[in-house]
């Protein structure tokens, strides 16, 4: 018995936060009847589930990395009729998602699978999955600024994990920097909301490394799939993320 949420994201449809919503606002049916419960659990196997009409089905799971252009969204569709990071994904045949996303006007990379826990385990914060941009901001950062951000800094009531900060380069002359900054949380514009607060308003953010994945061989506009051993190492780090690091402790003698 799994519960609902997690079924639907691990057919391909949604996330599993979109597919709370899905279930909340009335779209999802569990054998003919409409269901709006958190946390109900189904088999699987043998559960009929609608998701607006069309029934589930179990996918091969497939991952993918794409190199997001900026002024797409990070969505599988948009209201507004703006081009999404789907459309560039349009001969693959499963129902794949973005991980997580990023900003309009943000490039990089971006994870897309239709396989739910996959999906969890890169984007919740307790597997700590890096995740490294490039900003070009401006003004030019100081010790205290770089101090700041790598302490943490206070966004929407609680502050951030400490960030790993560097510069790569700054221009005096037109009062402009660009930085390397690496975190592992996913709150909206973090990392613009991050320099803003210190009094670095980014002008221009790409987003360079997913865990030990990079851009190399990739193109703005392009994609591949990810090896089974890159999917194998993301779900290693998560894991080891996860248990706990004891400090090692000095060895007692005899006769203490």
């Amino acid at each position: 018995m799994e519960r609902l949420q997690k079924v639907i994201a691990n057919a391909g449809v949604a996330s599993r936060r979109k597919a709370e919503t899905l279930i909340a606002t009335g779209h999802v049916t569990l054998n003919g009847k409409v269901v709006k419960e958190m946390g109900i659990k189904v088999d699987s196997t043998s559960a009929h589930i609608e998701v607006d009409g069309v029934p589930l089905t179990r996918e091969k799971k497939v991952y993918y990395a794409l190199y997001k252009p900026r002024q797409v969204i990070s969505a599988v569709t948009d209201d507004k009729k703006r081009r999404v990071v789907t459309e560039y994904l349009e001969d693959i045949q499963e129902r794949v998602y973005p991980i997580g996303r990023l900003d309009y006007d943000t490039s990089g990379l971006l994870l897309l699978t239709n396989d739910g826990d996959f999906a969890n385990m890169m984007m919740h914060p307790k597997y700590k999955v890096d995740k490294t941009y490039v900003a070009k901001v401006s003004g030019l950062p100081t010790a205290e600024m770089l101090r700041q951000l790598r302490k943490g800094i206070m966004l929407e009531k609680r502050k951030t994990a400490p960030a790993k900060v560097k510069i790569i380069s700054t221009d005096r002359r037109k009062n402009t920097a660009i930085l390397s900054i690496t975190i592992h949380e996913g709150m909206n514009h973090q990392v613009k909301n991050m320099l803003a607060a210190v009094g670095l308003p980014v002008s221009k953010l790409k987003r360079e490394t997913y865990g030990f994945l990079t851009l190399d061989g990739l193109v703005s506009g392009e994609y591949r799939a990810l090896k089974p051993i890159e999917v194998a190492e993301f779900k290693k780090i998560a894991e080891l993320n996860q248990k706990p690091k004891h400090k090692n402790r000095p060895k007692l003698s005899r006769h203490d």
